[in-house]
């Protein structure tokens, strides 16, 4: 399970799941999707981070 940090929200829907749309029809959705990228990146950090903690432990 990774960890939502402040400044998440624009990119999750109330159920979690990630948003692929840009949130303004002006904003240039190439750069929507990249930024999503990495935030789901971000993602992935916080829950490999976790797991060797726990090994570690």
């Amino acid at each position: 399970m990774s960890i939502l940090r402040r400044g998440d929200e624009k990119f999750h829907y109330s159920d979690g799941s990630h948003k692929w749309i840009a949130p303004d029809p002006d904003y240039d959705q190439e750069v929507w999707d990249e930024q999503v990228r990495q935030h789901k990146h971000g993602h992935l950090r916080n829950v490999h981070s976790q797991v060797r903690v726990q090994r570690l432990v």
